[in-house]
């Protein structure tokens, strides 16, 4: 039996699993965040600081908090559909009554994510931070790559509402899906910081490091200047007042990082979105 298995055994309704989702086979330009999972878990765990998220929860000392480490994926996790050995981890998860946090992991993952997530809450709106929108029919050649999931996503109508926000890369293309699809875009040229995004609940949130400006997260494979700041990032996850159910913290490249940089915002991160998850 392995980890993923075993740490099953332990989960409870109510706790928050964290798990990795070790994937970047559908990525462009370059590889890498398959090996993101373990870079976050070291640096949460590495003592440059401590576990309380900023309202003062300590995490080191919750154990409604429970690291799955990575679920287990091998050849043929990909098929020209998506990845059915995904779906049915996060199946497994949520069949537990508990909350998911994923580390991915490219963004290709979050459509099977989001598939096991629609199933249980059938009413489901995403939260999406990220500087592209991901919502090309296709791209190069593959509609499972990482440009396409929210393109997924809403055809198969497994999200009542879409909200993306930092977008800075809109071309003519994903425009046009993002009006066929009902999305809500917010740009980098219309954000401004404390706007009411009139979210409701129940909400998953898919957050692509990307989002932030590479100033803060320098360890991404594309670089698109202009985007949040970490505090802008850490105050739309702090103003969240609707249930959230699960997220995703996607496309850190630790090859990218630079003296770990990237990987200790996403453990500040991933601490804000486990007390939400908790709460």
């Amino acid at each position: 039996m392995n980890n993923f298995q075993t740490k099953l055994n332990q989960l409870a309704p109510g706790m928050v699993a964290l798990v990795g989702v070790p994937s970047d086979e559908n990525s462009s330009f370059l590889r890498g965040p398959a090996q993101a999972p373990g870079h976050i878990r070291q640096m949460l765990h590495s003592g440059s600081s401590n576990m309380c998220a900023e309202n003062g929860h300590d995490l080191a000392n919750e154990p409604r908090l429970l690291d799955m480490g990575n679920m287990p994926l091998g050849p043929g996790t990909w098929q020209a559909d998506g990845s059915p050995t995904i779906t049915r981890h996060i199946t497994s998860l949520l069949e537990k009554d508990a909350r998911v946090l994923s580390l991915g992991g490219d963004h290709a993952v979050t459509f099977p994510i989001v598939q096991a997530f629609a199933a249980k809450y059938p009413d489901l709106t995403i939260l999406h931070i990220d500087a592209h929108p991901d919502l090309y029919d296709e791209f190069e050649g593959s509609r499972v790559s990482h440009a396409c999931p929210f393109a997924r996503i809403m055809e198969a109508g497994l999200a009542q509402r879409l909200v993306q926000v930092g977008i800075r890369t809109l071309n003519a293309h994903q425009k046009a899906q993002a009006e066929k699809f009902g999305v809500k875009i917010i740009q980098m040229t219309d954000w401004r910081p404390g706007m009411a995004l009139n979210l409701t609940g129940p909400l998953y949130l898919s957050l692509d490091l990307d989002g932030l400006d590479p100033a803060y997260a320098p360890g991404v494979s594309h670089h698109e200047p202009g985007g949040l700041t970490t505090r802008e990032v850490i105050d739309l996850i702090q103003a969240i007042d609707v249930p959230l159910v699960g997220a995703d913290i996607v496309e850190l490249n630790p090859v990218r990082d630079l003296v770990g940089m990237t990987t200790a915002v996403a453990a500040k991160l991933l601490k804000e979105i486990a007390v939400k998850l908790l709460a």
